[in-house]
């Protein structure tokens, strides 16, 4: 009688553990999503990864910032459930069965240490500037002393976009190449000569973005198209592969027009 019990409890709990507010079943979707790749989606993946969790607590979400490379490669090699890339997909890419979902849009921002003067910089003085052909500051305007350029490591969706735009591929002349958006700003920002590029939505006020044709990089800009410097930020799976159902329900959250205003919230611009 006891063992009956038990067994009906248990059977009791398990219902209960399977159902959702109104009685809808979770069961489905009910694990874990994984995803892995931009640094520059940090801070947008993030507070969807939030919002999410929030609307779905029996799905545990987590993101690995590894860069938009190896992010493509962990979803190609079934490592994660979505790849996050800040630049479009290769045709070698797409030839490997991988897919691109454009998310949203971001600026990449160029930028000086607070107390540079320089406002503004066409698209041909900024790949002058990061080729060594323009060397010293004064030479575009601003004050007398050495361009130290800071940039992104080989297989960055943001170093990919920048060098793409100026046309500069393989051709810059960076003093350092580090591994995250975070760690260009945190340089930019503690040298008065340095310039760098970083995702428009990772700023804070460590450092100043400029102008490039004399367009100012913000949400607006980018909506219309006038910012020269912006890129996708783009969801990445495999052609034909399922992902799993609590995947699947993240990739169509993040993409719902409930998640626009948490996307347009953090300075980029959602996707139509």
């Amino acid at each position: 009688m006891k063992k009956k019990t038990g067994r009906m409890i248990g059977m009791a709990l398990g219902i209960l553990l399977l159902t959702g507010c109104g009685g809808r079943q979770v069961e489905e979707t009910a694990g874990y999503v994984t995803a892995d790749g931009s640094t520059s989606m940090e801070k947008v993946i993030g507070v969807l990864g939030e919002s999410f969790e929030e609307l779905h607590p029996e799905i545990r979400f987590t993101y690995n910032p590894t860069g938009s490379g190896s992010g493509i490669t962990a979803v190609a090699e079934g490592r994660c459930d979505i790849g996050l890339s800040s630049r479009s997909l290769s045709e070698e890419e797409r030839n490997k069965g991988l897919r691109e979902t454009v998310l949203a849009y971001d600026g990449i921002a160029v930028i000086v240490h607070p107390d540079n003067p320089l406002s503004d910089m066409t698209i041909e003085q900024l790949a002058a500037v990061f080729t060594g052909e323009i060397q010293n500051w004064s030479e575009i305007g601003g004050a007398d002393g050495e361009i130290v350029l800071i940039g992104r490591e080989a297989g960055s969706g943001t170093r990919d976009g920048f060098e793409n735009i100026t046309k500069t591929a393989g051709s810059c002349r960076y003093r350092q190449e580090l591994t995250s958006t975070g760690d260009v700003i945190t340089t930019v920002a503690a040298n008065p000569h340095a310039i760098g590029y970083a995702s428009l939505a990772s700023l804070k006020g460590q450092v100043k973005a400029v102008c490039i044709n004399g367009i100012a990089p913000n949400a607006q800009s980018l909506r219309d198209g006038s910012y020269a410097v912006q890129r996708p930020f783009v969801l990445v799976t495999r052609e034909k592969a399922e992902i799993s159902p609590a995947a699947q329900a993240f990739f169509d959250y993040i993409q719902s027009e409930d998640a626009r205003e948490i996307i347009s919230g953090t300075g980029v611009v959602p996707a139509d």
